[in-house]
């Protein structure tokens, strides 16, 4: 049930997340998700890729700095409500979110949104048993 996620740190200036998506593209990797959070100085470039051990090698070689965390992916009704049930669910048994992100394939389908949670597996438990969706790694590496 739980995501493979990348993180990459860089610099704050022109041509660097350039640098990521060429890199990655040499290496056939495709980018199912991401995330860009900045500072003045630095970002966080989070991303969902189809080859995660695959982007964290040639990103490493290629002299950036790389972690993987552990992240969950959800189903949400792509609708009014849809991520404020979710919300509610956790804050009832005081689950913090730490980050999120979402993406919408089709307009009217359901959104898929990546959750990274202090308590990862008791959220999944949670979640589980509200009657949402938690996806498995490979669906959302197949998207």
């Amino acid at each position: 049930m739980k995501v493979e996620q990348i993180s990459i740190f860089l610099e704050n200036k022109s041509g660097r997340l350039a640098e990521v998506t060429g890199v990655l593209a040499g290496a056939g990797v495709n980018i199912r998700a991401l995330s860009l959070a900045d500072t003045a100085d630095f970002g966080i470039l989070r991303l969902i890729v189809n080859r995660t051990d695959q982007a964290r090698q040639v990103l490493k070689e290629s002299g950036f700095t790389v972690a993987k965390t552990e992240v969950i992916a959800l189903e949400v009704p792509d609708a009014p409500g849809g991520l404020a049930r979710i919300l509610s669910t956790l804050d009832g048994v005081g689950i913090n979110v730490e980050y999120m992100y979402a993406f919408v394939q089709r307009s009217g389908d359901n959104a898929i949104i990546i959750f990274r949670f202090d308590e990862l597996d008791r959220a999944i438990e949670v979640l589980l048993g509200a009657g949402v969706r938690v996806l498995k790694g490979e669906e959302v590496y197949a998207l």
